[in-house]
């Protein structure tokens, strides 16, 4: 039976019906076993969204995992990995779409364990209210604050306080009123606009939906008519045009596009542009969506913009206002949530990303730590995993920016791990340090190629690694040697003998290695400007470490030795004692013992003093480093 045309009228009615319609993005936090998905199970059961056959389901499933007997488990509405329903936990971020007649809601659940505040995090970054729980029985609990603070740290104004299984404490008033002003006080010091609060049972259907009549006493909106109501966060399309460019469109020789999507404001054809960070400054030439020519496009559109003129851009620089620029800088103060099992240290080098930015980035201070029941600062050397903190990051290049609140897109990053490509941290940019644009690098008028044609050859950095014992030393000396009376000028950076003087205030903790090598290596990098041939040998036990040395210098200026004596060895030499000292717990923090040591993966040179001789070794590196060295006559 064909379908008439009056009906498809309707059905095209609805659905328009349904795009004008406003969306709420909002997160669900809390605790462990808050009810956050059994909130969202219910609020999607209520709302209709679910299917019979998917109610029959998951009451069969409800009855499996035994968790509300033959009842709906409406937490298994949203819980999706095996893990969690086993566990009867979230442990991954759910998204979730649905609507009602006044508004279209996507709604992110996200675990309460500690464990996954990294997860809490992700579902956090791009919504405009915060949906915190808190178990009646429990009240307020740290996780809740820490949750409560990522909230305000990411921007969320908006905060409804569910104060869930009121039907656990016989809906008691004066058990939600204590909750709520408990809250109340810990988030004075917050940047929420508004928290509203609302006794619920989420598993009862209490204040949900409709009014529940078990708690007469309360007389604010159910939560379904407060999703529906609360007032969503004002776009960015009055703020000034940002566009991080994705990559330069370029399909034939007579179109040069570059293509992104716009993170901020409005941009139409003859408006005037500035490429950052370099500065030049052109007219939009036309807006392209695939094969249409838009009057205008904005905030959170794909496009690609073409020019009046020739400019010099590439992915990673911004397209912004020409009148309104943002700013530029290689410096921050930076909120960060650290999200990695691995610490995180000032010296340790990172990749960042900024928009569509990539560059090289290093923690250079802590200045505090934040304690999530207290708020209190406190002080600290390293970042553990979930660990918020205010640092100061340093980047090998300016790149464009905002502050996080002026313009949350332009304002986040994330720090990622080198070696494991794991996400480190996720970063909220304050501003800019003032230093950053009173420093700059100057030009010499004698160059390092200048240099090296003086001292007749290049300046290279033998960086010799190892366990203590090893050979470094020994082999290093010999090797300087050798060198020396080939004419070639060299100069021996020995940890020992570093430690007395430029590096005489660190120990020996994780921390203070990573400052010693980061510090060695600036040294060594000058003295390889200066056309010296450069041997270090320090164990530097870090791969990381090691990795940021190499990258601060040119290609070919860094050869990594690996010493890779065995440890039964080097502990039997002992020349020092302190293997010793180290087993009886004398000496903490010594590599090999009781801290690690990570060898190179991929070394210029692997050698072993308990198979070949310091001097046999020291000749054969002689020789090649001659070779490298391109000496001229």
């Amino acid at each position: 039976m064909a379908i008439s045309n009056p009906s498809l009228t309707h059905i095209d009615q609805f659905l328009q019906q349904q795009n004008d319609l406003a969306l709420l993005r909002f997160i669900t936090c809390g605790s462990v076993d808050a009810g956050k998905s059994t909130l969202i199970g219910r609020l999607l059961f209520e709302a209709k969204c679910i299917f019979d056959d998917q109610v029959s389901s998951f009451q069969n499933e409800s009855a499996t995992y035994g968790t509300q007997g033959s009842n709906i488990d409406y937490a298994l509405l949203v819980d999706g990995l095996a893990a969690e329903r086993e566990q009867g936990i979230t442990i991954d971020v759910a998204y979730r779409f649905f609507n009602t007649d006044k508004r279209k809601f996507i709604v992110a659940d996200t675990p309460g364990h500690e464990q996954y505040t990294r997860n809490m995090v992700t579902g956090a970054s791009t919504t405009d209210l915060a949906v915190i729980l808190i178990d009646a029985r429990k009240g307020v609990l740290e996780q809740t604050k820490r949750h409560a603070f990522i909230c305000s740290l990411l921007g969320i104004k908006q905060v409804m306080l569910a104060v869930n299984k009121m039907d656990l404490v016989d809906y008691k008033q004066d058990t939600f009123v204590a909750i709520e002003q408990e809250f109340a006080e810990f988030s004075k010091q917050l940047k929420f606009e508004k928290i509203t609060s609302i006794p619920a049972s989420a598993l009862k259907g209490d204040n949900i939906i409709a009014r529940s009549s078990h708690m007469p006493w309360f007389k604010g909106p159910t939560l379904m008519a407060f999703l529906e109501t609360v007032p969503t966060a004002k776009g960015l399309e009055q703020h000034a045009f940002r566009m991080p460019v994705q990559w330069v469109n370029r399909p034939h020789l007579d179109f040069r596009g570059f293509s992104g999507t716009i993170a901020a404001g409005v941009i139409a054809p003859e408006d005037e542009i500035r490429i950052l960070p370099a500065g030049s400054i052109a007219k939009v030439k036309d807006i392209v969506l695939f094969d249409q020519h838009l009057p205008n496009a904005r905030a959170s559109q794909a496009v690609t913009i073409t020019l009046d003129r020739e400019v010099d851009a590439s992915r990673g620089d911004m397209l912004v206002a020409a009148q309104d620029p943002c700013q530029v800088s290689d410096q921050f103060e930076v909120e960060l949530v650290w999200m990695n099992q691995e610490q995180g240290f000032t010296g340790r080098s990172y990749g960042l990303q900024i928009g569509t930015n990539w560059v090289n980035a290093q923690i250079t201070d802590i200045k505090h730590t934040i304690n999530v029941n207290t708020l209190e600062q406190n002080a600290a050397r390293s970042l553990g995993l979930n660990d918020i903190a205010v640092v100061k990051l340093s980047l090998d290049k300016a790149v464009a920016f905002e502050a996080f609140p002026d313009c949350q897109p332009l304002g986040s990053l994330i720090l990622v791990d080198r070696f494991s490509n794991a996400t480190a941290a996720a970063g909220m940019i304050t501003h800019a340090l003032r230093r950053s644009s009173n420093v700059h690098k100057q030009d010499l008028t004698v160059s390092k190629t200048a240099r090296n044609q003086l001292n007749s050859h290049s300046g290279k950095v033998l960086w010799l690694t190892g366990l203590s014992g090893s050979g470094k030393s020994t082999i290093a000396n010999l090797l300087e040697q050798k060198l020396h009376q080939q004419g070639i000028r060299t100069y021996l950076l020995d940890g020992d003998n570093v430690r007395h003087g430029l590096n005489k205030d660190l120990g020996f903790t994780e921390a203070d290695r990573v400052e010693n090598i980061r510090r060695i290596t600036e040294v060594a990098h000058l003295m390889v400007d200066a056309g010296l041939v450069v041997i270090t040998a320090f164990i530097s036990p870090f791969r990381a470490e090691r990795h940021a040395a190499k990258a601060r210098f040119e290609e070919g200026e860094f050869v990594e030795i690996f010493v890779n004596t065995p440890l039964e060895v080097a502990e039997q030499r002992d020349p020092k004692g302190l293997y010793k000292k180290a087993r009886r717990g004398e000496i903490p923090n010594f590599t090999g013992i009781n801290s690690p040591y990570e060898p190179p993966i991929d070394a210029d040179f692997e050698v072993d003093t308990s198979i070949l001789s310091a001097e046999r070794i020291a000749e054969q590196l002689m020789q090649q480093v001659i070779t490298d060295l391109k000496l001229k006559g």
